[in-house]
C-alpha cells in the first residue's frame, strides 16, 4: 500500500532486512546474505552485435510469470518476464542480434533461478555479465545496495552514485535494467510513496514489492 512504502521510505536505514539481521536470522529457510558480482561487457565482447559471443537461453517459471534467462560464459546477461515467449527471444535478440544463441539452461541460469526461492541455501555467487555504459553499471551496482524489503528513491539512488541532480538520468538507467529481479529496480519508487511505472507491468511491480515484504516478515516471525 501506499502508506507502507512512505513508512519504509522514512525508515530507509532500519529496513525490514535490519530488522532481520538484528533478531538473529540464520540456518535453513531463513534469510541469507546474497551476493551478486557483476561485470561489464568490453567493447570486443559487444561490439558487431555481439558477433563474438554465445549465448545460452531458457525459460522458466517464477512467482510473476513466465521468465527468459540468459547467459554467456561470465555470468548472466539478460533476464526478462517472458509473457510472450517469442516476443521475449526477439527481444533478448535485439541487445545482441549478431549472437550465436542455443536454447540451453546453464548452471548459471539455474543457480539463479534460485533468487526466487525462498530458502536461499542453495544459492551460490551470482555471475552478472551485462552490457552498459559505465553510468548504467554504477547505478546498476546501487540497486545492488537496496535490501531485500527495503525501497529507495530515484533521488536517493542519483545521491548514492554521488549525482544528486542526475534523478531523470538515474531513471532512465533504471528503466534499462537487463536483468529482471537479478538487478531490483522494482524496489525504486517515487518520493511520494507511489510505486510507479515498471518496464514488464505496474501489477507485476506492486506483486514483488509485497512478495518480498512478506516473505522477509514470514521469516522474522518464525524465529
Amino acid at each position: 500500500s501506499l502508506e507502507h512504502a512512505k513508512g519504509i521510505l522514512k525508515q530507509k536505514q532500519a529496513t525490514l532486512f535490519d530488522t532481520a539481521f538484528e533478531t538473529g536470522l540464520s540456518g535453513t529457510g531463513r534469510l541469507h546474505d546474497l551476493f551478486i558480482n557483476m561485470e561489464g561487457m568490453t567493447p570486443a565482447e559487444y561490439k558487431n552485435g555481439g558477433a563474438a559471443l554465445s549465448i545460452n537461453y531458457s525459460f522458466a517459471e517464477s512467482p510473476f510469470g513466465d521468465i527468459i534467462v540468459a547467459s554467456t560464459p561470465k555470468g548472466i546477461c539478460y533476464m526478462a518476464f517472458a509473457d510472450d515467449r517469442e516476443d521475449a527471444f526477439g527481444q533478448l535478440q535485439a541487445q545482441f542480434p549478431n549472437a550465436v544463441y542455443s536454447q540451453f539452461a546453464d548452471r548459471l541460469q539455474q543457480n539463479a533461478l534460485f533468487i526466487f526461492k525462498k530458502d536461499w541455501t542453495e544459492l551460490s555467487e551470482i555471475k552478472l555479465h551485462l552490457k552498459g555504459t559505465a553510468f548504467q553499471l554504477k547505478v546498476w551496482e546501487a540497486l545492488l545496495k537496496i535490501p531485500v524489503g527495503g525501497l529507495s528513491t530515484y533521488s536517493s539512488v542519483a545521491r548514492d552514485v554521488q549525482m544528486p541532480a542526475a534523478s531523470r538520468a538515474v531513471g532512465s538507467a533504471v528503466g534499462d535494467n537487463p536483468v529482471a529481479f537479478l538487478i531490483p529496480c522494482h524496489r525504486v519508487i517515487k518520493s511520494t510513496g507511489e510505486f510507479g511505472q515498471y518496464h514488464w507491468g505496474s501489477n507485476r511491480k506492486s506483486a514483488m514489492i509485497g512478495w518480498e515484504a512478506a516473505s522477509l516478515q514470514e521469516n522474522i516471525t518464525t524465529i
